[in-house]
């Protein structure tokens, strides 16, 4: 017979599994921001920066938003309010309106660079803000990746493309992309994933409602693809994968989280070649590994004690149980006895 093993330990298979899906969720949206570069990329040749985030915010919203009515979840709780509107006014407003300008002044490697300081920031941030950690493995990773981001971004920087408001904007886009997802990460405690996307989505797009004469007025000369393009970035990298952010978000800190956004310039090199045909050089390619690397790095747990004494558990069951102990011992004495008549 052995000890059964305490109800603490019991349920350790059930925090495992939901890491499983966070780190599903995670990768979901780092395969579809990734995405949203290159749709971007044609999009943007019809549509300015402010025409472009209000039609792929309101795309988000209206996708959002029946999800919401299907799944019948109302509003969230009045403390969730502050962090959802900072996070859509900064991360769903600003961000998309001053990257998508920013990225029309510098070329795609520069921005590239700047704005990956932005998961720097979140970490720093979120140690200030939120009393997270910044644990050395964390610190490692995201110096690696970022060394990476820089080396992608040089093999892929032209040469007097970039002016210095093209610098600004991006690093603009940088600090609001951080100061959303630190503001996102309290309001998960008061409503759920699906909730603080859609709400935050939607005051982004009211914030970016002076740009709809633009839009009309664009919509009318750009070709379907562009707006296509369009529809997609608000259904798919706006909608679906700011609503796996918040759900993987709301169970690790924002600094795990936003280490996790470097491997989407590795992304972004191999989309390119899939479906541009464009051929990354040597340089671009080892800059992505160190990316991947780096997230490998930071996202990796370190095994603790605790770990370790619960995969040996079983042992020490059968080493104190009393009733085996007490079954045990007589058989013992028994076999001595026996001996001993021999002798």
């Amino acid at each position: 017979m052995t000890t059964p093993i305490p109800a603490s330990a019991a349920p350790a298979t059930a925090p495992a599994g939901r890491d499983r899906r966070a780190i599903a969720a995670a990768g979901t949206t780092v395969v579809l921001w990734a995405s949203a570069f290159v749709s971007i990329r044609s999009a943007g040749e019809s549509y300015s920066p402010g025409a472009l985030a209000l039609g792929r915010l309101l795309a988000g919203s209206l996708t959002l938003g029946a999800i919401l009515l299907v799944r019948r979840e109302g509003l969230p709780s009045r403390a969730a309010w502050p962090g959802i509107v900072t996070s859509g006014l900064l991360w769903f407003g600003l961000y998309m309106v001053v990257l998508n300008w920013g990225e029309q002044e510098v070329d795609a490697g520069t921005a590239a660079m700047v704005v990956n300081i932005g998961p720097i920031l979140i970490a720093l941030l979120g140690a200030r803000l939120l009393g997270e950690g910044l644990p050395r493995r964390l610190l490692t990773g995201m110096a690696v990746s970022f060394a990476g981001a820089a080396v992608v971004g040089l093999s892929m920087s032209g040469h007097g493309n970039s002016s210095v408001l093209g610098v600004v904007l991006c690093l603009l886009a940088a600090m609001a992309y951080a100061g959303g997802v630190v503001a996102q990460k309290p309001a998960l405690r008061h409503g759920s994933a699906l909730q603080i996307t859609a709400f935050g989505c939607m005051v982004g797009a009211v914030a970016c409602l002076p740009f709809s004469g633009v839009l009309v007025s664009e919509a009318a000369d750009a070709p379907v693809s562009a707006t296509l393009n369009m529809v997609y970035l608000g259904v798919f990298p706006t909608a679906l994968a700011f609503t796996t952010w918040a759900y993987a978000l709301a169970r690790t800190t924002a600094g795990r989280m936003g280490a996790t956004t470097y491997a989407v310039p590795a992304l972004v090199v191999l989309m390119s070649w899939l479906l541009l045909g464009e051929v990354p050089a040597l340089l671009t390619v080892g800059g992505g590994l160190l990316c991947l690397a780096g997230v490998a790095v930071s996202r990796k747990r370190p095994q603790t004690g605790r770990t370790r004494m619960s995969r040996a558990q079983p042992v020490e069951g059968r080493r104190h149980d009393p009733e085996r102990q007490g079954s045990e011992q007589p058989q013992e004495t028994e076999e001595e006895n026996q001996g001993c008549r021999r002798r």
